[in-house]
């Protein structure tokens, strides 16, 4: 009887008022950021494109470290993550957004990116070594080609588990795991070359063979960050108070410390390689982001991004402590921004970090619209996943 009350005493359908709410406010932020952006395209449109080109980035590698845990979710038959599992879904089947996301930046790839430039192309002996693949043709063919098949696999799992809440079918889980067995291979092997092509090639003269997993192990953590808040965000406004326990915030804690440790172990191993093999081509990419202003940010990192979320996260109490975990997942997302700002300005503005109120129209304007996209989902669909069979175990499973 008391396992039945606890059922009852949630609803999984979102309050039609509070929907229409949510997308107001996010369609305010979408069109104030849209109309800035456009004044700061046509009154300066250098900085447009730098600023955009960060916000983009940082929305892109998040999406693509949410397809990546979506698949394990369904692979190895996580139970824990039932009662958050559609959100991660709805972040991830606004990955065709992208699509359009993407179009400033190939608008503004003349300006954003040396290669492009065709006298430099035919006279330095090292882009013109990589003319076959850096050049405008094929960066876009092969954008256009990310999306694609991200956008296949988003939503051939997406609509196999919103298939799953009708049919209530075994079949469904089968699917979805067929799917996200390539799919893995699909979000790493393309967000590799999307990271090598999007920032790596800002400095064409260097390169790094780890870099991409660094950006994919990013974006996971504020992926991860982003849930802890988007779950925190439902039940403060009195939603699935019973569905997500203390049990499923200590497990998003566990993956937020993990991945800060992920990423650590990720940029320590790029540093190290670079470092003992000493060859200028690798070099530059530090020695750029160790001079002028860019020092202090430089030393900064490694303690902002493993240091203090480390510290923070390795005790038990503390993922089970709701205001350090929401501290923690903010501070994580920021760090995230911080990077990517990192690794994309230096190419512009050698001489230390250069502040812009576009910077934040970029930000607000990129994640209003896969907002507006997650938050469409909540209209149609219910807000946990009601149709797994695993559901139920998760709602009741325990910490060891």
């Amino acid at each position: 009887m008391a396992s039945h009350a606890h059922h009852e005493s949630d609803s999984y359908q979102l309050p039609e008022a509070k929907w229409r709410t949510g997308r107001n406010v996010l369609l305010l932020i979408a069109l104030l950021s849209w109309a800035a952006l456009a004044a700061g395209y046509f009154t300066n449109p250098n900085r447009f494109f730098e600023s955009y080109l960060v916000a983009f980035c940082f929305a892109a590698f998040t999406l693509l470290g949410c397809m990546f845990f979506v698949f394990v979710q369904f692979l190895t038959g996580a139970a824990w993550s039932s009662s958050v599992r559609r959100f991660m879904e709805n972040i991830m089947i606004s990955v065709p957004a992208g699509f359009l996301l993407f179009i400033p930046v190939a608008v503004g790839a003349t300006h954003l990116y040396s290669w492009t430039d065709p006298h430099l192309a035919m006279t330095d002996p090292v882009i013109h070594g990589k003319i076959a693949y850096l050049n405008e043709k094929s960066f876009m063919i092969r954008a256009a080609i990310f999306f694609a098949l991200w956008s296949i696999w988003a939503y051939a799992v997406s609509y196999q588990s919103a298939k799953q809440d009708k049919t209530k079918s075994i079949m469904q889980m089968h699917a979805a795991s067929k799917w996200s067995a390539p799919g893995l291979l699909v979000v790493m092997f393309g967000g590799s070359l999307a990271s090598f092509d999007w920032i790596m090639s800002l400095n064409p003269h260097w390169y790094s063979t780890i870099f991409g997993l660094y950006c994919i192990a990013g974006g996971a953590g504020a992926f991860f960050a982003i849930i802890t808040l988007i779950a925190q965000g439902f039940q403060s406004g009195g939603e699935l108070k019973h569905s997500i326990t203390k049990e499923h915030y200590h497990d998003l804690g566990k993956w937020m410390f993990a991945l800060a440790v992920f990423w650590t172990y990720m940029a320590v191993s790029q540093y190290l390689l670079i470092w003992y093999a000493n060859i200028p081509e690798e070099t530059i990419y530090f020695r750029q982001r160790l001079v002028g202003g860019w020092t202090a940010l430089s030393v900064f990192l490694p303690i902002g991004r493993f240091i203090i979320p480390f510290g923070l996260l390795v005790g038990r109490p503390a993922k089970r402590n709701p205001k350090v975990l929401r501290f923690a997942a903010i501070w994580i997302i920021l760090m995230e921004l911080l990077d990517m700002y990192w690794m994309i300005m230096p190419t512009f503005y050698p001489n230390g970090p250069s502040l812009h109120w576009l910077d934040l129209a970029a930000l607000g304007g990129v994640i209003s619209v896969l907002g507006l996209v997650f938050w469409s989902r909540f209209h149609r669909h219910p807000m946990v996943v009601v149709g797994d069979m695993r559901f139920e175990q998760g709602l009741h499973f325990h910490q060891v």
